[in-house]
């Protein structure tokens, strides 16, 4: 009997054990509401000019919503597009140009964009020497490394030569054999008299002593819904309670950037850009603050949609006519805006 007792004892501890072991383990799980839902999220390039996503990143605004921001670099519009027609992506960031470009083919999929991130092109114009009284038409008769056909840098650009009255590929001889990750190096080794550039790379050639910026793409050719979020229309059917999580996340970071100095952004978003020297980040930052590059809210308006289509028609590029409420939906970054403003 003595013996009996005993194991009945032991028993007994090891259920007490196995009961107090899997509390424990329940305790560290994540209960159903506290778990992140994840989000797969696709950027057409890494770029200081998309700082309030990293900012929203990094100050935990998407995981305080309730996400888990699976960040990826789709290295070019055409293969961030795919990522999310191929479902490899649930969101991308990239120019509103794509989702026009996809809709009007009439797409099985068609695509819509929900949340405004940047208003203005990111790029500037870096010449070999600096040029304190710079004009538009000191670049007639040279030759510009561009950008890629079709993509809105390059129409962007084309847009604020004939502004200034220049025939592109007629006046300026444009260089468009050069990819876009080796455009900073092609001009540092001599190719074109101009070129074409995004940051940081046009800073760190400036310091470098290898380029000068000496005007800004940006603020030549006006306000434009340049870069935005986009998803596929069912998507936001089917999950709308996600993607207002997302806008508010956005529109958080949106406020923080408007809010801090550039110091205090490019720190914020340093764990995102580990191989740029920290000067260039905070002069990069401090450009793009400048001209006001960062959009304040999410809302895409109608007359920079409107803009944006008289860039892509007069470069040739607008593939028909492409109604703002075929593109473009506002409801759920206005209802974000009216709950956080």
């Amino acid at each position: 009997m003595p013996s009996l007792s005993r194991k009945w004892v032991i028993a007994a501890a090891v259920v007490i054990g196995l009961a107090v072991i899997g509390g424990i383990v329940k305790a560290l799980l994540p209960s159903e509401e506290n778990r992140l839902e994840t989000l797969r999220v696709v950027e057409v390039t890494r770029s200081p000019f998309y700082a309030p996503q990293y900012v929203a990143l990094s100050k935990g605004f998407f995981e305080e919503e309730g996400l888990d921001i699976q960040l990826s670099n789709g290295f070019g519009g055409d293969k961030t597009m795919t990522a999310l027609l191929s479902g490899d992506a649930d969101i991308v960031l990239v120019g509103v140009e794509a989702a026009v470009y996809v809709n009007a083919r009439g797409a099985s999929s068609p695509v819509t964009a929900f949340a405004q991130l940047t208003q203005t092109d990111g790029s500037f114009l870096v010449s070999r020497e600096p040029m304190e009284n710079f004009r538009w038409s000191d670049l007639r008769g040279k030759a510009l490394l561009g950008q890629r056909k079709g993509g809105m840098p390059q129409m962007v650009s084309e847009y604020v030569q004939r502004k200034n009255g220049l025939n592109p590929h007629k006046d300026v001889k444009i260089i468009q054999n050069v990819d876009y990750k080796n455009l900073g190096s092609a001009f540092a080794s001599g190719t074109g008299d101009f070129a074409q550039l995004f940051e940081p790379t046009a800073s760190m050639l400036e310091k470098e002593g290898k380029g000068y910026v000496v005007a800004s793409f940006g603020v030549d050719s006006g306000k434009l819904p340049y870069t935005a979020y986009i998803t596929r229309a069912q998507f936001i059917e089917e999950r709308p309670e996600v993607i207002r999580r997302f806008v508010r996340a956005l529109h958080r970071a949106q406020k923080w950037t408007h809010e801090h100095s550039p110091e205090e952004i490019s720190d914020a978003i340093s764990p995102y850009f580990t191989d740029t020297d920290p000067e260039v980040l905070i002069r990069v930052v401090k450009r793009y603050q400048s001209q006001e590059s960062w959009a304040p809210d999410p809302i895409i308006e109608r007359p920079e949609y409107e803009h944006l289509l008289e860039v892509m028609r007069q470069a040739g590029e607008l593939p028909g006519n492409i109604p703002y409420e075929k593109i473009v939906r506002t409801d759920i970054a206005e209802a974000v805006m009216e709950e956080l403003d």
